[in-house]
């Protein structure tokens, strides 16, 4: 079992950076895949990224490449991502994700923590 909880989240202006942290407990974090969501309100869930063991990472949502950047720290067993030149659609509930190497879906999931993003 992996438990995740999210923080950083809170209410900033446009062309602000917010760094997101998401706190691992349970088992080796340094062997899974970190993933970070997000969902706007009346909106799907949206992939941002993920990272793997080696700190190396994806970016999926095309709105936030160059903008948005994923690390990880395995000793600290905790995710980050910085988010930098925010907008006011960026605004949503952001998510922290884990999945195992040879799993294709994220199984472990955080509560969430709410970013808004005023104008």
């Amino acid at each position: 079992q992996v438990q995740l909880v999210e923080s950083g989240g809170g209410l900033v202006q446009a062309g602000s950076s917010l760094r997101l942290s998401c706190a691992a407990s349970g088992r080796i974090f340094s062997s899974y895949i970190m993933g970070w969501f997000r969902q706007a309100p009346g909106k799907e869930r949206e992939s941002i990224g993920e990272s793997n063991w080696t700190g190396s990472s994806e970016y999926y949502g095309t709105d936030v490449k160059g903008r948005f950047t994923i690390s990880r720290d395995n000793a600290k067993k905790t995710t980050y991502l910085q988010m930098n030149s925010l907008k006011p659609e960026d605004t949503a509930v952001y998510f922290c994700a884990a999945r195992g190497i040879g799993d294709s879906q994220f199984h472990y999931w955080g509560q969430g923590t709410q970013v808004t993003v005023s104008s």
